[in-house]
């Protein structure tokens, strides 16, 4: 058995979703390639077993953090890695975090928030490892030969702690929690929509 967790970052897409999860026989397999998945159950909330299955709008989001906590932790469960121009880079510094989950609330939430609120958060404690990781897709898999190290990814796992210093407003404190919390659904770094980067805020 297996869980497969699906993070979508647009309203319209959860609707055309929902209605293939509610068409689903499950006494029939669904073919995903070249597998056959047999779905016991579909989570859309937190759940004991499963804290991965959340939903929320980004009003809410935004609605509910916090405009005074300057701590934030974050726990990065698949290797999280960052694109600089031809290379990759593992270290999760502030502007790479903030800056990518910044990218993706402006893209997509339709909320603005500016740049220059990232320059009061920076790190207090790295309790970080590197992973490496392969793309599955490689043909290498197939043939049985040695995979080639084009096809393979190094990033962090771990937890960071970052602390918002100096005086920032109030609104640049809580847009910066926002998009703290908001790494549980957009995930961080460079491809998060193959599994890479699938980060949470903790405690």
């Amino acid at each position: 058995p297996c869980w497969w967790r699906i993070s979508l970052l647009e309203d319209r897409l959860f609707s055309q979703l929902n209605q293939l999860w509610l068409n689903l026989n499950p006494q029939h397999p669904w073919h995903l390639g070249p597998a056959n998945l047999h779905i016991t159950s579909i989570l859309g909330t937190p759940q004991s077993t499963q804290p991965w299955a959340n939903f929320c709008n980004y009003e809410q989001l935004y609605e509910q953090a916090s405009e005074q906590e300057r701590k934030l932790t974050l726990q990065f469960c698949t290797p999280t890695a960052f694109r600089q121009r031809k290379y990759d880079c593992a270290l999760p510094t502030p502007s790479l975090v903030f800056g990518s989950l910044l990218r993706r609330w402006n893209h997509y939430s339709g909320q603005e928030f500016p740049s220059d609120i990232l320059e009061a958060v920076q790190p207090s404690y790295f309790g970080i490892h590197t992973e490496v990781v392969t793309d599955p897709r490689s043909q290498f898999q197939h043939t049985g030969a040695t995979t080639h190290p084009c096809n393979q990814f190094i990033g962090c796992v771990g937890k960071v702690t970052y602390q918002i210093l100096g005086k920032p407003s109030p609104i640049a404190i809580k847009q910066l929690n926002t998009l703290a919390d908001f790494a549980f659904y957009a995930g961080v770094g460079r491809k998060a929509t193959m599994g890479m980067g699938i980060t949470r805020r903790i405690a």
